[in-house]
């Protein structure tokens, strides 16, 4: 098939729909930000309101890792589900969230928390399947690294800073513990709700219309209600599926590993950054966070997104990111005790691993690879596979790593995080094509 089938979208200037479908997908992703870290910054107070001292590592895992695999679970469900249809089951992600957020702060104990967490694990994995879909196939060619940079990268960090802004805002106030952090958990619900209205008003792409459901003359409507001008939609994709798939399954799993990737490196640094830096710059983890959210991740995230991702591609932004973490976590390894001595320097270079780790996270992390390398007709169950790879990878980091910094010491743990960090540079380059300003048919072309 032309590569130009979908002209009329791939080449439209990105304006107010995008924007509009930039914030109504990313939502969803702000959501996780806020949820996955917001139990961090409450969790003495949870320990104390459910009268525990500390946690057994059995319960700190399954309290870390239930969002996680959580989402790992509904990524595989509303993988399939999407096949069925983008729009007819968008929304009901962000229900979940919403639903199982409010309910955190009802809890009577560990154990019902530790569920429910789940639950909003599913809505979130649920979200990361559909929102980078949806959005990847109503974007421009040009732009489409921009609205998924924007929409995703840029989203989770603003939503953690949310929960901190809160959490500090709750303490100003003087709320007492036992309503704060169920109030921190259950302010999730805000953001999701919020959302609920747009997302179900959102139009059925044309690529799901034309090559999926067959409904050409939808599929038409939705590229003229985009671009403003006629378009022929093209015709459906009648393949059989498992014919497709096996086309595509080395760049599926390559994606899918390259996101286990990232998260096995991105998270230790989060259990080891405020716990080793911030106590040396007498700082709580709240404030460390915001900090750290502040002057590095988020201002990396938005200059990434809007000025690299699509002019210099997305594999120099991974590879340049996942090597660029390797060294400086590598400094940690080697002046370990100097950087600690000194914890503004070492506030300066975990700052800049930060910084170095947007770049897979916009990437990877983002849920990019997923969307452009896989056609319409697998599409939905292909990011299903990359989510669930990440989050396993998530998953893993947090019942490992706590282990591997007992075992070898944090050292020798940073060494680990720069091998794989290494490891996900040389895949990248060795297995991803670029898929930058080219539209998604053309890059899926080759396969076929």
């Amino acid at each position: 098939m032309p590569s130009g089938e979908f002209a009329a979208i791939d080449e439209e200037r990105f304006k107010a729909f995008h924007w509009r479908a930039t914030l109504t997908t990313g939502l969803g992703v702000f959501c996780d930000g806020y949820d996955l870290s917001s139990v961090g910054i409450v969790l003495p107070l949870i320990l104390a309101s459910f009268g525990h001292a500390t946690l057994s590592s059995v319960q700190s895992g399954a309290l870390a890792a239930s969002a996680l695999v959580g989402a790992a679970a509904g990524a595989i469900l509303f993988g399939v589900l999407g096949q069925k249809g983008r729009k007819r089951f968008y929304g009901y992600d962000v229900l979940i969230l919403g639903v199982a957020a409010l309910a955190q702060a009802f809890a009577p104990n560990l154990t019902w928390l530790i569920a429910l967490r789940f639950v909003l694990g599913v809505g979130v994995g649920a979200d990361y399947v559909l929102s980078p879909m949806i959005m990847a196939e109503h974007a421009n060619r040009a732009d489409r690294g921009r609205a998924l940079g924007l929409g995703f990268g840029t989203m989770w960090p603003l939503g953690a800073l949310a929960a901190a802004l809160f959490k500090l805002l709750l303490d100003a106030l003087h709320t007492p513990a036992d309503l704060q952090w169920r109030l921190v958990l259950a302010a999730g619900a805000i953001p999701a709700f919020s959302v609920l209205y747009f997302r179900r008003r959102m139009p059925e792409t044309a690529r799901y219309l034309a090559k999926m459901a067959g409904d050409q003359a939808h599929a038409a409507r939705v590229m003229e209600e985009i671009s403003g001008v006629a378009a022929q939609a093209p015709r459906a994709d009648d393949r059989p599926f498992g014919a497709v798939f096996a086309l595509h399954a080395r760049a599926i799993l390559a994606a899918a590993g390259l996101w286990m990737i990232y998260d096995l490196v991105v998270y230790p640094a989060i259990l080891f950054g405020p716990s080793l830096i911030a106590r040396s710059l007498g700082l709580g983890p709240v404030t460390f966070s915001l900090l750290l959210q502040l002057i590095f991740v988020v201002p990396a995230s938005v200059a990434l997104s809007i000025f690299v991702i699509d002019r210099v591609g997305r594999k120099p932004l991974q590879v340049g990111g996942f090597l660029a973490g390797a060294a400086l976590v590598s400094v940690f390894g080697l002046m370990q005790h100097q950087l600690l001595a000194t914890p503004v320097l070492a506030l300066a270079v975990f700052g800049l691993f930060n910084v170095a780790l947007t770049g897979p996270g916009l990437v990877s992390g983002a849920g990019v690879l997923g969307v452009e390398l896989a056609p319409t007709r697998i599409r939905s169950v292909a990011q299903s596979i990359t989510v669930a790879g990440g989050r396993i990878g998530a998953a893993a980091s947090v019942f490992a790593f706590p282990l591997l910094f007992a075992g070898i010491g944090k050292a020798g743990a940073y060494w680990v995080i720069a091998a794989l960090a290494l490891c996900g540079a040389v895949l990248t380059q060795v297995l991803v094509p670029e898929t930058s300003r080219i539209s998604l048919e053309s890059i899926t072309e080759p396969a076929r």
